[in-house]
């Protein structure tokens, strides 16, 4: 076996029956195929590609496909899963807890169940609910209960609310869109003022955000309590995975932007088709090796300490 030295924040699990109840609800994570999944295949992955821990979450669409009760008892299902994959290999798996948002009380339960109960290592957020994104006032009971629990904030991207291209699946495009777009809204929202504590990841290296930050600063002009500093304070203090981004085009984007304590690495699996491809760019990159050693573990420690 080779060193195991990356922790992956960014790497999905599909139990049987969840694939089961998405089957049953004519769902999908945005129209691209669900793939297969088993502990054991995930671990084999990560033998591979030289992880020590995924921190696996479920994917796009999450857990609410309509009806709050169903997504209640779905949420819990799948935490309990992921809570018993821990409790066999903590060595080897964390897990991100899901939520029945757009049902806020059933979030704001789940999540205390989760982390007291479970001891999941943070949750996980679709990047829209229903065409609801993140800064919207509705979710602000929720976001202050998990600064109060510190509780590390994982954003999928799903299916923006129309698709952007007919006949391209959203993962292609509308993704890393629909991730840029609910971190602006936080951001002139001012979820990240009054929640200073909250530490959330982005997929994807936030999507287009540190290519296009700079032009993100004018939400200023349009929402009262920010500044074009404030607003360029706030998208820096986002974390971001490395998951499908670390290509020589995306890479260089994201270290010119984002804080280089708070890039994480991500792989993706199952989804990524070739996740070796995006393990090798980062490792073959003009990164120093201190920065590439932060990105593979070090900065993901100081947000799981369990896993030093």
């Amino acid at each position: 076996m080779t060193d195991l030295r990356r922790i992956d924040t960014h790497q999905h699990y599909i139990p049987d029956f969840y694939r089961t109840a998405m089957e049953a609800n004519h769902v999908s994570a945005g129209g691209w195929s669900t793939p297969d999944w088993t502990p054991e295949g995930a671990i084999a992955l990560m033998d591979s590609e030289e992880i020590s821990t995924g921190i696996v979450s479920i994917s796009s669409p999450g857990t609410h496909f309509g009806d709050d009760e169903q997504a209640r008892t779905l949420a819990r299902k799948v935490n309990e899963f992921g809570a018993e994959l821990v409790k066999d290999r903590p060595d080897r798996f964390g897990f991100f807890a899901s939520l029945p948002l757009p049902d806020v009380d059933g979030a704001v339960a789940e999540a205390a169940h989760a982390l007291d109960e479970l001891q999941a290592d943070g949750v996980v957020l679709m990047s829209n609910v229903r065409g609801r994104y993140l800064g919207d006032p509705s979710f602000e009971s929720l976001w202050a209960e998990l600064e109060r629990r510190d509780a590390p904030v994982f954003i999928h991207p799903d299916a923006p609310p129309m698709a952007m291209l007919e006949g391209l699946p959203s993962p292609l495009l509308d993704f890393p869109f629909d991730t840029t777009r609910t971190a602006v809204h936080m951001v002139a929202n001012g979820v990240l003022r009054r929640h200073p504590g909250l530490r959330v990841i982005l997929s994807h290296a936030g999507g287009f955000l540190p290519y296009a930050a700079q032009r993100f600063t004018y939400a200023a002009a349009f929402n009262d309590g920010i500044t074009p500093e404030t607003v360029m304070e706030d998208l820096r203090r986002f974390y971001f995975d490395t998951a499908l981004s670390s290509t020589p085009y995306s890479l260089p984007s994201l270290t010119a932007f984002g804080d280089p304590t708070r890039i994480v690495f991500g792989s993706d699996y199952p989804f990524a088709p070739s996740p070796r491809v995006f393990s090798e760019q980062l490792d073959t990159s003009d990164l120093d090796d201190g920065l590439k050693a932060a990105i593979n573990r070090d900065n993901a420690e100081r947000l799981f300490p369990r896993l030093r």
